[in-house]
C-alpha cells in the first residue's frame, strides 16, 4: 500500500472493517487488533518505517512518530511542528467532533504547553521560574516524611497493595505541599484526580472538585503570597491572571501526578520482578535513581503524547508531511528504537537520552520533581520493608491501557509485618531497641544471670578512672576482613577527650541525596 500524506485524507468506505484496519487499510490505535499497543507499534515500524499513518478514534488521520531520531527532531524544531492544534486540517474541516474522546487532550488551551513565540516564552518562563524556587533538599525530606506516613498505614499489616496504597497517594502528598495547599490533600483529592483522568461518568465532578481547591489556592495566594510555586507564580513579572495561575496550576498538578503515579509504580513493579534490578540493588551494584531511570527508558509515563502539528509541508522519516497533519510524539517506541537500542536487555545506566520527559520548548519543567519522588520514595519504602515481595504472580498483574498511558491496576505485596516509625527520624528496618543499662563488672568475678540493676544505669557506670569491659565486635560484611586482635578498652577519661568521629564522605553525600 502506498504510504504517502494522501494516505490521512482518505474517505471511509461503507462496511464494518475487520481486524483493526479502516479506510485505505489503516491500523486503528483502539477497538479490536489495538489490545498490545506495544507489538502494534513493532508491526508498523517493520510496515512503514519510523512514521506511520494511523488511525484514531471516529477515523480521524493522525501520524504516529516511531522513531528516537524523529521524534527528537519533531519536539526541537517548533518553526516545522507546534502543539496548536487550531491549525490540525481534520479539527478545521469537522472531522472531529466536540465529543471526540480525545478532545480534552487535543483541543487548544491557553497555557505554556500549547503556546508559541512571545505568549510561551512569557507562561513558560513563569512555571519554569516558579520551579526554581523549590529546594531540592526540603523536597526530599518532604516526600521522605511523607513516604513514612504512609508505610505507617499498612506496615502493621504484613501486606498492601501499593498502587492504591502508595503510588496513587505520595505524588499527591507531594503535589499539594509544592503548589501550596497540603491541606487539600486527602483521599478524595486523590480519587477526584483519578477519576477526572480516567474520563468516567463523574470524571466533570471530580474534575471541578480539583478547580475548586486550585481556585480557592489562588485567591488566597493572591491576597497572602507565601514562599511556594503559586505564590510565586501569582508574583512573576508576567502578570499572570488569576485564569491563567489556576490552569496551570490545573497542568502542573495533573501533568506530574499522573505521570509520577505511573512511574513509581513501573519502578516498584520493576524491583521487585525483575531479576537484573533486584540482584543488582541486593548487591549494590544498582542505585534506585538508576532503576527509576531504566524505568523511564522501559516504561515512560506517558506511552504517547497529543499532538504536534505540522506548520508547513515537510518530511520526516522518509515520509512527506502535509501542512495541518497531526502528529503523536511517541516516547513508548520510539525508546525502544532498535537504532537506539539493538539489544533491548542491555541496562541503560547513565544514560538519559529516552524521551519520557519529552524535549524542546515543551520538555517538561517538573522532571526532577518525578525524579525525586520515585528516587526517595522507592528507596524509604524498601529501607522500611526490606523483604517486600509480589504477593501474587508476576503474569496475574493487569494494567489499563490506551493510547496515552499504560496504567498499572494493583501491585499487591507481602513482608513481614513491621512497627509504626517516628516520620521525624531516618529509616530503619524496625523500631530502635531501648538502651541496655551498663552493669558493673568487677574483675574476677561473673554478675548473676538475670540480675537487673536496682539503681538508674547512671549510677552503675564504673569511675572514670576504671576500664570499661571490652564489648562484642559488631560482626562485619563478609567482603571486610575481621580484625586481627581486640584493641585494649581505653580509659574513660581519654575516651571523653577525643572529638565524636565524623560520617565518612561518602555517608554525608547519602544522607543528603536522601533530604535526611
Amino acid at each position: 500500500m502506498t504510504t504517502g500524506p494522501h494516505d490521512l485524507a482518505l474517505d471511509p468506505p461503507p462496511g464494518c472493517p475487520a481486524h483493526g484496519r479502516g479506510p485505505g487499510g489503516l491500523r486503528r490505535l483502539y477497538g479490536p487488533g489495538a489490545e498490545d499497543l506495544d507489538d502494534l507499534y513493532e508491526q508498523l515500524r517493520e510496515q512503514h518505517g519510523p512514521v506511520a499513518p494511523v488511525l484514531l478514534h471516529d477515523d480521524v488521520p493522525m501520524w504516529v512518530v516511531l522513531g528516537h531520531a524523529e521524534n527528537m527532531h519533531m519536539v526541537r524544531t517548533p518553526s516545522q511542528y507546534s502543539r496548536d492544534s487550531r491549525i490540525w486540517t481534520p479539527l478545521v474541516d469537522g472531522a472531529v467532533k466536540p465529543d471526540h474522546p480525545l478532545m480534552p487532550h487535543i483541543a487548544w488551551q491557553p497555557i505554556c504547553s500549547h503556546a508559541e513565540g512571545d505568549e510561551h516564552k512569557r507562561l513558560r518562563g513563569a512555571v519554569t521560574a516558579a520551579m526554581a524556587t523549590i529546594d531540592d533538599r526540603s523536597l526530599r525530606r518532604y516526600i521522605y516524611r511523607s513516604t513514612q506516613r504512609l508505610v505507617n498505614r499498612f506496615c502493621e499489616r504484613g501486606r498492601a497493595e501499593l498502587v492504591g496504597q502508595f503510588a496513587e497517594h505520595l505524588p499527591m502528598a507531594v503535589m499539594c505541599h509544592v503548589l501550596g495547599m497540603p491541606e487539600e490533600y486527602d483521599d478524595r483529592m486523590v480519587h477526584a484526580a483519578r477519576d477526572a483522568l480516567k474520563g468516567t461518568g463523574t470524571a466533570i465532578a471530580s474534575h471541578n472538585h480539583v478547580m475548586e481547591a486550585l481556585s480557592r489556592l489562588t485567591a488566597r495566594r493572591r491576597a497572602r503570597p507565601q514562599d511556594d510555586f503559586t505564590s510565586h507564580l501569582v508574583l512573576d513579572p508576567a502578570e499572570l491572571t488569576d485564569d491563567e495561575v489556576r490552569e496551570h496550576l490545573r497542568l502542573v498538578l495533573f501533568a506530574a501526578y499522573e505521570a509520577t503515579v505511573n512511574l513509581l509504580s513501573n519502578a516498584l513493579r520493576m524491583v521487585l520482578t525483575d531479576p537484573r534490578f533486584l540482584a543488582q540493588l541486593n548487591g549494590g551494584q544498582m542505585t534506585v535513581p538508576e532503576a527509576v531511570e531504566q524505568s523511564l527508558w522501559d516504561e515512560p509515563p506517558f506511552s504517547t503524547v497529543f499532538a504536534y502539528f505540522a506548520k508547513q509541508d515537510t518530511e520526516l522519516g522518509g515520509q512527506r508531511i502535509r501542512r495541518g497533519d497531526g502528529l503523536l510524539f511517541a516516547p513508548a517506541p520510539g525508546n525502544v528504537d532498535p537504532r537506539v537500542r539493538p539489544d533491548l536487555s542491555a541496562g541503560m545506566q547513565g544514560n538519559r537520552a529516552h524521551l519520557a520527559f519529552g524535549g524542546g520548548p515543551h520538555e517538561c519543567p517538573g522532571q526532577d520533581i518525578g525524579r525525586a519522588i520515585a528516587d526517595v520514595g522507592v528507596d524509604a519504602l524498601l529501607t522500611r520493608l526490606p523483604d517486600v515481595q509480589l504477593a501474587c504472580a508476576e503474569e496475574d498483574l493487569r494494567w489499563t491501557t490506551s493510547i496515552a498511558s499504560r496504567h498499572l491496576m494493583e501491585l499487591p505485596v507481602r513482608f513481614e509485618p513491621k512497627p509504626q516509625q517516628d516520620v521525624m527520624v531516618r529509616p530503619a528496618h524496625g523500631a530502635l531497641p531501648p538502651p541496655r543499662p551498663v552493669l558493673p563488672v568487677t574483675p574476677g568475678t561473673t554478675p548473676a544471670p538475670g540480675t537487673v540493676p536496682a539503681a538508674p544505669p547512671a549510677t552503675l557506670l564504673p569511675p572514670p578512672a576504671e576500664p570499661r569491659p571490652a564489648t562484642v565486635p559488631r560482626p562485619r560484611p563478609e567482603h571486610q576482613p575481621q580484625p586481627q586482635q581486640q584493641p585494649r578498652p581505653e580509659p574513660a577519661a581519654a575516651r571523653a577527650a577525643e572529638p565524636a568521629r565524623r560520617p565518612s564522605g561518602w555517608r554525608r553525600l547519602l544522607d543528603w541525596w536522601r533530604g535526611y
